[in-house]
C-alpha cells in the first residue's frame, strides 16, 4: 500500500486517495465504528526475551482482530480503546452528534473521528461550521489529542488560526489518572464557544484591514521566499506556487466580491495551504495535510502574522 491510509469511512467526498466506505450521511457512533474498521480493540501483553525471559516494566499493545504489534508501552500507559474514544466524544458533544469520517493510519497505530458541532457561525459573510477532531495513537510515542477547527463552508476551508486569548487543541500522555484527563478535555473543549467568538472577532478585525495590491503580492513573496541564488528549477517552482497563490486571492470565485482586505488574504493563504498540491507529491501528502487540522498549519498562521504586524505599524 503506497500510503498510510488503513481504513475508513467518509461522508460523500473521499479526503484521501478516493479510498474508503462512502456513506450519504454522517452516522451515530456505533455505525461509525464499524464502517471505519475501527471495530477492535487494543491488549496489552508481556514482552518476553528470546530466551523467554520476562522484560519488566513494559508491554506490547496488540491489536486483537489480527495480534499485529501496534507499540512497545511502559507499564504505566493506559490503553484508549476505540470505542471508549468515540463515547468520549458523544458525552462531550451530546447526545445525536454524527460523525463524518473516522479510520485508521499505519495499521492501526493512529486513529482519528471527526464530528460536526450542531452550531453554525455566519462571520465577515461567510458561513463557518465547527468541527471536532480526536485522535489516538496506540504506539505509545503519541498522545490523545482533541482538536476543534472551524471550516469555511463555501470553499471548505480550514481557519484553525492560533489566537492567543482561545485555545483550541487539547492533548494528554496515556499515563496517570486518564479519567481525570478526560474530564479535562471535556471542560477544556466546552470553551469551543468561546473560540468561535474570538475567531468571530479577530476575523472582523482582518477585514478592516486594507491591501493594496502590492502588499498583498509582497506578502505572498514572504509566505513563499525564494533562494538568495535560486536554481532554474527551484526558481519556477516558486514562481508557480507564488502565481497558485495570487489567483487564489484576486481570483476566487468565493473571494471575487469580498473587499482586498486582510481576511481576503487569510482566507486565500487558508485555501492555497488546504487544498494546494504539492511540487512533490508523497504517497501521503493529503494524510500531512489532514494533520495539520489538529495541529494547526503554519502557513496559515504566518499570514495572520503579517497581517497582524501591518496594523500594529
Amino acid at each position: 500500500m503506497p500510503h498510510n491510509l488503513e481504513s475508513m469511512f467518509y461522508v460523500r467526498v473521499a479526503p484521501w486517495h478516493e479510498l474508503g466506505n462512502c456513506v450519504q450521511s454522517a452516522l451515530s457512533s456505533e455505525m461509525a465504528l464499524m464502517e471505519s474498521g475501527l471495530d477492535w480493540n487494543v491488549i496489552q501483553r508481556d514482552i518476553m526475551t528470546g530466551d523467554y525471559k520476562h522484560i519488566p516494566g513494559y508491554k506490547a499493545n496488540i491489536r486483537d482482530s489480527d495480534n499485529s504489534i501496534l507499540g512497545i508501552v511502559s507499564d504505566r500507559y493506559k490503553v484508549v480503546q476505540n470505542e471508549e474514544a468515540f463515547a468520549f466524544t458523544d458525552a462531550l458533544l451530546g447526545e445525536g452528534v454524527r460523525y463524518e469520517t473516522a479510520g485508521s493510519l499505519n495499521g492501526g497505530k493512529k486513529v482519528w473521528m471527526l464530528a460536526k458541532l450542531p452550531d453554525k457561525y455566519t462571520m465577515e459573510g461567510d458561513e463557518i461550521e465547527p468541527y471536532l477532531i480526536f485522535s489516538n495513537d496506540h504506539t505509545g510515542n503519541g498522545s490523545i489529542k482533541v482538536a476543534m477547527t472551524p471550516i469555511r463552508v463555501v470553499c471548505q476551508n480550514t481557519l484553525n488560526m492560533a489566537l492567543r486569548n482561545a485555545k483550541r487543541v487539547w492533548s494528554t500522555i496515556h499515563v496517570g489518572n486518564l479519567e481525570n484527563k478526560m474530564d479535562e478535555a471535556h471542560k477544556t473543549l466546552q470553551l469551543a464557544e468561546k473560540y468561535m467568538g474570538n475567531l468571530g472577532a479577530e476575523l472582523s478585525r482582518l477585514n478592516r484591514i486594507k491591501l493594496t495590491d502590492d502588499k498583498v503580492m509582497e506578502y505572498i513573496e514572504m509566505l513563499l521566499p525564494m533562494d538568495d541564488q535560486p536554481t532554474d528549477i527551484h526558481q519556477k517552482n516558486i514562481e508557480k506556487v507564488r502565481e497558485d497563490m495570487r489567483i487564489r486571492y484576486f481570483e476566487a470565485p468565493d473571494l471575487i466580491h469580498t473587499g482586498k482586505t486582510a481576511y481576503r488574504f487569510v482566507s486565500a493563504v487558508s485555501d492555497f495551504a488546504t487544498h494546494s498540491e504539492p511540487l512533490r507529491k508523497t504517497p501521503n501528502y493529503r494524510e500531512n495535510i489532514f494533520a495539520k487540522t489538529i495541529e494547526g498549519n503554519v502557513l496559515i498562521d504566518k499570514a495572520h502574522a503579517i497581517v497582524q504586524e501591518l496594523a500594529a505599524a
